[in-house]
Parts: structure tokens; sequence; C-alpha cells
């Protein structure tokens, strides 16, 4: 769930009014992109962001009536470029921001949430069962639904951690595995949301999963690879040399060509956190160009 819907329910829950700040378009340099959320309590506490801070005051206040019971409306944001440093936005772009009551998070894990942002309806909320078009026409707004991205790491090493420690901020859920006992350890890999004891085949592999193989034994890396291929992940990769990547592919076969080796960016890496800055930023741009549905963004 997405942080911002995830606090906006904390905070109903515990009593609050809140309302829910959404960008939905954007025109030139925007500041963040579209479905961005700022939740906004009565008592003017704030989480999240429309703008990274340029507008968010006034947006907090214009809630005020909202949660009043006015009518849900967009309101926009921008000036011309010459004007830019004055008011708005510095960038010099538009967004538009609907305001709305928040009344609970949809009711689905995946498919598509919309919304009426203009006329009689707008604030009614609706979702579907698949995945849809963003867009429907004038006056509707629509997102995307799906579980956080979710990383797979073979070996509990440096690299692993460094990789969970990583993947958090981003929202991806983290797992690693290792079948030894002495090294799949919290103390090794604290940032790990799940440490698992087990053989990496045993790990469940879907069209959200990316699965990176961090491990030089070929009892574990390569029935790692060709469970995660067979199963769909959206990325899948492996640390070690040209020479090592050769040797896999013999054992893969054709599924070798689906395989990220050696794994990341070629940056120039050499620490733990520096390789996985590296396989990071290649497993978000393989996320971006397979359009897996993340949460909500906020």
């Amino acid at each position: 769930m997405d942080d911002v819907l995830a606090k906006a329910e904390e905070w109903r829950d515990a009593g609050e009014d809140v309302a829910l700040a959404t960008v939905v378009a954007t025109r030139r340099s925007a500041p963040r992109p579209l479905g961005s959320k700022l939740a906004v309590t009565r008592s003017g506490r704030l989480f999240g962001s429309v703008s990274g801070g340029c507008v968010e005051a006034d947006v907090a206040e214009r809630c005020l009536p909202i949660l009043d019971g006015e009518t849900p409306r967009v309101v926009t944001y921008g000036v011309p470029d010459d004007e830019a440093w004055s008011i708005g936005l510095p960038c010099g772009g538009e967004i538009d921001v609907f305001l709305e009551p928040f009344r609970g998070t949809p009711p689905i894990e995946r498919g598509t949430s919309y919304v009426a942002v203009e006329g009689d309806d707008a604030g009614r909320r609706w979702t579907g069962d698949e995945r849809e078009p963003t867009a429907l026409g004038d006056g509707v707004f629509a997102e995307s639904i799906g579980p956080p991205p979710r990383l797979v790491a073979v070996g509990a090493g440096d690299i692993a951690e460094a990789l969970c420690a990583l993947a958090k901020p981003l929202g991806w859920r983290t797992l690693v595995v290792d079948p030894r006992p002495g090294l799949a350890t919290h103390e090794r890999v604290p940032s790990a949301d799940e440490l698992l004891v087990a053989w990496p085949e045993e790990v469940a592999i879907d069209e959200d999963t990316a699965l990176v193989s961090l491990v030089h034994e070929e009892r574990l890396d390569v029935p790692a690879l060709r469970h995660a291929v067979e199963r769909g992940a959206f990325y899948v990769g492996a640390l070690g040399s040209k020479r090592a990547q050769a040797a896999r592919a013999e054992k893969l076969g054709e599924l070798a060509s689906s395989v990220h080796g050696p794994v990341g960016l070629d940056l120039g890496g050499e620490t733990p956190a520096e390789m996985a800055l590296e396989i990071v930023a290649e497993i978000l741009a393989a996320l971006k160009r397979a359009g897996v549905p993340a949460p909500l963004a906020g």
C-alpha cells in the first residue's frame, strides 16, 4: 500500500478528518509525477507531497472547505517561465491537483481505481478488476493498483544488505533467501523485510518480482535463475564476471537471454553499496519498461 494512503488510513482510524490531494494532470516541467499524493488532516498534519514543497501549504488550506462538505474539485498551480521564481512552481510547469475527502483505500489489490474529478459526480470513485488504460477521457482520473515490486536477493551477504537498504525508500518489498542458516541471519541482513532459510527455487516468483543472484555457487544460482525466468519475473540478474556468465549460459540454454549479467549498470562500482546502487538502478529501469503497477504514487 502506498505510504501516503497508509498514513491517511492510520489518521482516519484514529478519528481524524482527512483530505487527499492528488496530482491528476501535469504540463511542462512538473515537480512531481501523476498520482503523487498529499494527505491533510483538519488539525493541520501533512504527509506526502504534490509539488516538493512549493504549494503544499496552500493545498492544505484549500482542503479545509472540502472537509467541511464543499464539493471535491481540481485546483491548478503554475506560472509562466519568466515569472517562475515569484509565485507558484519554480520549475515553470503546471499541475492540476484534485482535492477530496479521504474515505479509505481501494478495495482491490490489483486493477484500476477511477475517480471523477469534474462535474456533479466529482469525488465518486470506482474500481476495475483488471489493468486498464490510465485515462478514460475528460473528467476522470485513473490509476493502476498493484502490490509493490518485490526484490528477491539470493545469498545473504553485504551486497544483499545494501540492496535491501536501497530498495526500502523506493517502497519495494525485499526478501533474502539462502539455504545456509549460518549466513541467513538478521544480524547480517537487518534491512531485509523477510529472510528465508531455503533453496532459492522454493521462493514464489511472479510478474511483480525481480530476482538477483549474488552467489557464485552453481547449485544455488543456476536453479534460482531458471526458476525466476520460467515463473515470469520482470527482472532476473546474476552477479559475476563475463566468464561466469558464459558458464551459466551453458547451463541455462535459451533461458540465458533473459538474465542480466554482469548484473547492474556499469558505473564502475566496487564496494557493496556501489554495486547495490548499480543493481537497483538497472532494476528500476526494467520496472519502468515492464509497466509493473506500483502502489498509488505518493
